[in-house]
């Protein structure tokens, strides 16, 4: 029996809750899902429906010697949220002081159904996302913020079948105290988060973690649009269901870079840092941890001018073009880590609130460590290349109207072989315990949504 370990490969335990996998570009970007909304005293109501057709040529994500097999699909996806009024419904209404509280929570679901054989026709599922942030005494020189956000996420096996689905729920919950004197020149915050990762079938309950992270994050603005920026945590990583040959364990990282705007179209990021695990064998396990550079870089042009880097809710802020490189490491399920060299390119584009285009590409390269399996067997270290790339486009027939299309395409470059038995880590071509991993996958829709 073969199902696709290969996609747990690359699901980071540091999952962030509100992820943009799976969603819509307006459901995981309120900047192009929100319309003017509904204002009741000072609170901003926004609901919004959509419906979608699409085609999807490798709905399992399989390699060509497995078979792919393609679908037709209908997603309808109501959303609501709700918000304190935002800047510039404060600004029109004369209201100069900022207010003491500020709050925004949403909420998403998705039904997805789809068509073709009855292997295909058998996958139609929810999936859904609901987010809370509190930001208590904002613009003050001390303040408060919380903040929680879950996801529901289906993930099919490459051979469709239901007991071996990478079904998952991410929630994130988390607190900090925010100190900003002299007007906010300087920035400082110390918080802790709760990452839980919980995977609902019993083939996989061994992969459910739980993360307590500390973490910490400043910002000294030492010129008019520039500024000096650091953030910092350390996550206690804790496998919660046994028997697993996951190595529970520490991590450790911190980064120091700048944030500014060069001149008035462009912007430039530049952070750098240092990673370190701390990972604890179990069993006949043996650990390795990861000791090495974190860095993150991005080169910004924007269509518009910019006055400065503040965020703004002007539809005009959304036209730019980024490129960037990401070095991060991440806690695995293959293995106890990956490091991935992530290159990458955005473009935004959203003139007069009537067209909206929006582009996003990028190639990485993830690589895994030598690793054991539970009879002490050694794995091999290996890599893998993938591509991502989406293109959405959206023309607003009223203020409340949209028609839109979005085209995507992933896949995984490289032809590795991994286990078909979560507790090994070692491929045994003679008994056929080695999955496929490499695939590529088309994916096309067309829609319409009303929103507010």
């Amino acid at each position: 029996m073969q199902f696709r370990l290969s996609l747990a490969v690359v699901l980071a335990a540091v999952t962030t809750a509100m992820s943009a996998s799976g969603q819509q570009p307006w459901t995981a970007d309120r900047r192009y899902g929100e319309g003017i909304g509904i204002r009741t005293g000072d609170v901003e109501l926004h609901p919004g429906v959509s419906g979608e057709f699409g085609y999807d040529s490798n709905y399992f994500q399989r390699s060509p010697d497995e078979g792919p097999v393609s679908a037709l699909r209908l997603r309808v996806t109501p959303s609501f949220s709700l918000s304190t009024i935002g800047a510039q419904r404060r600004e029109a209404a004369g209201l100069g002081e900022p207010p003491k509280v500020n709050f925004r929570t949403g909420l998403y679901v998705s039904y997805n159904e789809l068509f073709g054989s009855s292997e295909v026709s058998a996958q139609r599922h929810f999936a859904a996302g609901a987010d809370l942030k509190l930001d208590v005494m904002p613009e003050r020189p001390w303040g408060f913020d919380a903040y929680g956000n879950l996801v529901r996420t289906v993930e099919p096996n490459n051979q469709g079948q239901a007991d071996y689905f990478f079904d998952r729920d991410a929630l994130s919950v988390g607190a900090g105290i925010n100190w900003r004197p002299g007007g906010g020149l300087f920035e400082w915050r110390l918080g802790y988060e709760l990452r839980y990762n919980f995977f609902e079938r019993p083939n996989f309950n061994n992969l459910t973690n739980a993360q307590h992270v500390i973490n910490t994050r400043g910002r000294w603005r030492f010129l008019p649009r520039t500024a000096l920026i650091y953030d910092a945590e350390y996550a206690f990583i804790r496998y919660l269901v046994g028997p697993t040959p996951h190595n529970s364990g520490d991590r450790l990282q911190a980064r120091l870079g700048l944030n500014g705007l060069v001149s008035n179209h462009f912007a430039l990021l530049a952070m750098g840092g240092w990673a370190q695990s701390y990972y604890i064998p179990t069993g006949v396990d043996q650990a390795r941890n990861y000791d090495g550079f974190v860095a993150h870089a991005e080169l910004k042009w924007f269509l518009i001018p910019q006055l400065t880097l503040e965020p703004t809710a002007a539809p005009v802020g959304l036209s730019s073009i980024a490129v960037g490189y990401i070095r991060q490491y991440d806690n695995s399920y293959l293995g106890d880590f990956q490091r991935s060299d992530k290159g990458y390119v955005n473009f935004e584009y959203f003139i007069g609130g009537t067209v909206l285009l929006s582009m996003q590409g990028d190639y990485t390269h993830i690589s895994y460590p030598t690793s054991f399996d539970t009879n002490g067997q050694l794995a091999p270290s290996f890599g893998e290349n993938r591509a991502h790339i989406q293109l959405y486009g959206e023309y607003r027939v009223s203020d409340t109207i949209g028609i839109n299309s979005t085209l995507g395409y992933d896949a995984n470059l490289t032809k590795n072989r991994v286990p078909t038995n979560s507790l090994d880590r070692v491929c045994s071509r003679r008994f056929s315990t080695c999955d496929q991993t490499w695939f590529s996958r088309f994916r096309a829709w067309i829609g319409a949504r009303w929103f507010m």
